[in-house]
């Protein structure tokens, strides 16, 4: 039987470059991805395998045991290599694609709306100020392509995604600048009427434009049903409603972030440092879920021994 191809077409491309954004698809069925979702959650809270395990945290508010779990965990080790993923972000990038991160985003009742951000080489999430991604000194664009799953209901009452299409050409953020942890205003802080913050920071204090703000009259809401996930670009403006609190139902985003091989991941640092924390990046390596590596200048995982994925060189 011959396997099926989830490439784009050429005008879902056109719409992808003109909007920032594509989708949602289909990956599961919500029954399938609740049952998943069932098995996962006993292996999330067992963060022994997790490379950026409790005991190898070194400060911070951040927590970082439950980033990249796709490295010690199966079902996400699968899941961002699902053709249906890859194909369509290959479209994008071209055939050598590597994923370099992928991270949770929970959203319980009565949580803040996320501020509206872009992040082009995400240095301003770390304390060293170091670039965590690097394009070529050619390239036309930087960022990266997430794909952002709804592992539950993403509706606008419990938090969904917000876009602004075509926002992602113009960087309105500086991320050599420095936001302020301030854990009193979580939660507690209105932005244009809504309830917003960005993990006890404000995003504002990256503004290039102090008095500029983003015209949330443009704005699109990304509803999802439980299983689908949405393809973008990090330099798009997003953002995410509050929860309302209407229900006791978490939302629960999972983001893998994909690069072409061309691209150098922390070329700089030999820790993670994220809001706050940090941990060694001894045990990071990348998956290359198309193509082949012809630049060898990152980390690759390859193989899994007793439940780590062991970067190689």
């Amino acid at each position: 039987m011959q396997d099926l191809d989830f490439s784009l077409t050429a005008e879902e491309i056109e719409q992808f470059h003109r909007n920032g954004f594509i989708g949602p698809f289909d990956l599961y069925e919500p029954e399938e991805m609740e049952k998943n979702l069932r098995a996962l959650r006993p292996k999330l809270l067992n963060t022994k395998k997790a490379i950026y395990s409790q005991d190898k945290a070194v400060s911070g508010v951040t927590n970082l045991a439950n980033y990249d779990r796709h490295l010690d965990v199966d079902f996400l080790a699968e899941h961002i290599s699902k053709p249906e993923i890859v194909h369509r972000v290959a479209s994008l990038l071209g055939p050598d694609v590597l994923c370099w991160r992928s991270e949770f985003f929970p959203k319980y009742p009565g949580d803040e709306g996320t501020d509206w951000h872009q992040a082009d080489n995400f240095s301003n999430v770390a304390g060293s100020k170091h670039p965590q991604i690097v394009w070529p000194e050619d390239a036309e664009f930087g960022g990266t392509i997430t794909v952002w799953s709804a592992f539950t209901e993403a509706s606008i009452e419990n938090g969904c995604l917000q876009f602004i299409p075509g926002s992602h050409k113009t960087m309105n953020y500086d991320e050599s600048k420095t936001m302020t942890y301030d854990a009193d205003s979580i939660n507690k802080k209105e932005k244009g009427g809504v309830r917003r913050g960005f993990f006890g920071y404000d995003y504002r204090q990256l503004q290039k434009d102090p008095h500029w703000s983003p015209d949330e009259s443009k704005a699109e809401s990304q509803v999802m049903r439980q299983g689908q996930f949405i393809i973008f670009w990090s330099t798009l403006m997003h953002a995410s409603h509050p929860h309302s609190g209407l229900n006791d139902q978490m939302r629960l985003g999972f983001a893998g972030r994909y690069l072409p091989t061309s691209v150098k991941v922390y070329p700089h640092s030999d820790a993670l440092e994220e809001f706050g924390g940090a941990a060694s990046l001894d045990r990071f390596g990348n998956v290359l879920v198309s193509g082949k590596d012809e630049f060898q200048h990152n980390r690759f995982v390859e193989t899994t021994v007793n439940g780590y994925r062991f970067p190689v060189r």
